[in-house]
């Protein structure tokens, strides 16, 4: 008689079976994802929202609102200082936008360093930092190589991992490009398809975003924060490899019927998004194999094609 045995690597324990978290943006489209993920894990969620009306659709899904603004932290030390896990997902596209994100992140790591016990803080960057790589594989450990208005952002995730100590537990997750439900960048395809009848891109579409669907990124939120790793990043992409210009045909073809895009330049986008539209023409083939063996995370959507009619139908139902 002979035995066999497997096996099998998995991730680390969790540290902790219900913790109490709190989710910056959480009325947002990543912040919702991950509020609403961590709940459905049993977890004790509490969302800032900026409005009353907003934190309704919170409370409907077993997130504890807090209502107040990034821009002021006594509107939130409570709920944070109380939380073992916090989370950073809010964005302001504004002027401010990298000063608040900055200044956001500075109080949550002073809320939970002095709060103490190795709390956690989960920051949430972008596979932009990376910059335009081309077909080669890129990694966390890949020289960063950003555009000048992401600069900050870099400087903001050393500042992070600086502080990383025996009482406070560092993360950094760095998302591809999101699709699913109301859509993120991709719910622009749909969105120009339906007022003009060909969805619009930037640049010429030949080259490949580094793509993630919604859930699978809240999923992998999760298991960070269930996690007992600290100071590390972590690339989040699934392994589709369509180019943009195919994506948006797609979007185009569910709306209109034709597969019709209308390209646009980037020194004409920068007239109305500004500078980060050169980020819309990334070429990226971003490597997540270091997710999938310390966190035990694997993307379950095949990208962003594969699922064209479902996620147009969801942005429908959300617009």
């Amino acid at each position: 008689m002979h035995l066999q045995f497997s096996c099998i690597i998995s991730r680390p324990r969790d540290f902790q079976l219900n913790m109490k978290v709190f989710v910056t943006g959480a009325t947002g489209y990543i912040g919702f994802a991950v509020a609403a993920e961590m709940a459905r894990a049993g977890h004790t969620v509490f969302g800032l929202s900026r409005s009353a009306e907003k934190a309704t659709r919170l409370a409907a899904h077993e997130i504890l609102p807090v209502i107040g603004d990034m821009a002021n932290p006594a509107s939130y030390a409570q709920a944070a200082s109380e939380a073992g896990v916090l989370i950073h997902c809010a964005a302001e596209y504004s002027a401010r936008y990298m000063e608040l994100d900055r200044s956001t992140v500075t109080s949550l790591l002073d809320t939970a360093s002095a709060a103490g016990g190795g709390r956690l803080v989960l920051y949430t960057s972008g596979c932009w930092l990376l910059g335009n790589s081309g077909d080669r594989p890129v990694y966390e450990h890949t020289p960063i190589n950003p555009p000048p208005v992401l600069a900050p952002r870099a400087e903001t995730e050393r500042m992070i991992l600086d502080r990383t100590a025996s009482t406070l537990r560092t993360v950094i997750i760095r998302p591809g490009c999101v699709y699913g439900a109301s859509g993120g960048l991709t719910a622009s395809w749909f969105q120009s398809a339906a007022q003009d009848g060909s969805a619009r891109i930037v640049g010429d579409g030949h080259f490949r975003w580094t793509m993630v669907h919604i859930n699978d990124l809240a999923v992998a939120y999760r298991l960070a924060a269930e996690s007992i790793l600290t100071g590390e990043i972590f690339n989040i992409s699934d392994d589709s490899r369509s180019t943009v210009l195919e994506c948006a045909q797609a979007a185009n073809k569910q709306v209109t019927g034709t597969d019709k895009v209308t390209t646009i330049p980037v020194n004409e986008a920068e007239k109305t998004i500004g500078p980060t539209a050169v980020c819309l023409t990334f070429d990226q083939h971003v490597d997540s194999s270091k997710a999938r063996k310390m966190l035990g995370w694997q993307a379950r959507h095949s990208g962003f094609i594969a699922g064209v009619e479902c996620y147009y139908a969801a942005w429908k139902a959300s617009a």
